[in-house]
């Protein structure tokens, strides 16, 4: 699905990431750890088509897709809605632009395709656990998860083929943090949309991804897998093996190479 080949880029002479290489499946569910700096929201930006590399290709399905497009949402970590919105419109704002425009709004047409993006709308909230009511709030009505979950909406309205979420959850209470990782793994199993997962929580990341990458010093790290009946059953054994990943890896960057790091001890 996603193909990083020697990717390299640099802002005033600064190397972000440098001969970053990465493969990533359809399907999968990523986590990508690293300290500040790191480049991980880079990442993010390079497969979203925001931003281009100063050198290597980025490649969607074998293809290098120069600009964002509806097969690739984003997730913020600040909620990315239009506070001059409800909560209906700012979900259906994409499809309606998609399929319109800004003069196709005039068109009868408009107006019977806008009922049916509506009625999608309106699933999707019931599908993020908020009720029908809060379709007409506006969003500084709403709480920061609730925000959060209409911004999830937001993005799989658009049905994309890769997700990606940058910090998406960090400035959320932990009580909140905890429903919406439960909410994100249950809508991922239920898609099959391959996420990509930008966290400094190394607990979050271990219950999230199907694999955890660790970024830092502009390279891959470590790269660890693990089923999902073994991290069930191990979290906490898990979690200890990506903290010792990273402070590994940490301390072997200086030659560039990637570590990968197995874990045959684990049950399946």
């Amino acid at each position: 699905m996603i193909r990083l080949e020697n990717i390299c880029i640099a802002y005033h002479g600064r190397k972000i990431l440098d001969n970053l290489n990465l493969t990533i499946e359809a399907g999968e569910f990523i986590s990508v750890c690293g300290q500040t700096g790191c480049g991980k929201s880079t990442m993010l930006r390079l497969i979203l088509g925001a931003e281009r590399p100063t050198s290597g290709r980025v490649l969607i399905e074998g293809r290098e897709l120069p600009r964002p497009d509806r097969h690739r949402g984003y997730v913020p970590q600040k909620y990315s809605l239009f506070p001059d919105r409800t909560v209906i419109d700012n979900i259906t704002f994409g499809p309606e632009m998609e399929e319109f425009g800004i003069l196709g709004r005039l068109t009868p047409a408009f107006h019977r395709k806008r009922r049916e993006f509506r009625e999608q709308a309106h699933a999707f909230l019931r599908q993020m656990g908020l009720h029908e009511a809060d379709a007409h709030k506006y969003p500084d009505q709403l709480s920061g998860g609730m925000q959060q979950r209409v911004a999830i909406a937001q993005a799989l309205i658009m049905r994309p083929k890769i997700l990606l979420m940058d910090e998406a959850f960090s400035a959320l209470d932990p009580a909140t943090r905890l429903d919406m990782q439960r909410l994100v793994r249950k809508l991922w199993a239920e898609t099959g949309t391959t996420i990509l997962f930008v966290t400094h929580n190394v607990a979050e990341a271990v219950y999230l991804g199907t694999r955890v990458i660790g970024l830092g010093k502009a390279r891959v790290l470590f790269d660890v897998s693990m089923p999902d009946s073994a991290r069930d059953q191990d979290r906490e054994r898990f979690e200890k093996l990506v903290e010792e990943a990273s402070l590994h890896g940490a301390g072997q960057t200086t030659g560039g190479e990637r570590l990968e790091f197995e874990v045959p001890e684990f049950s399946t």
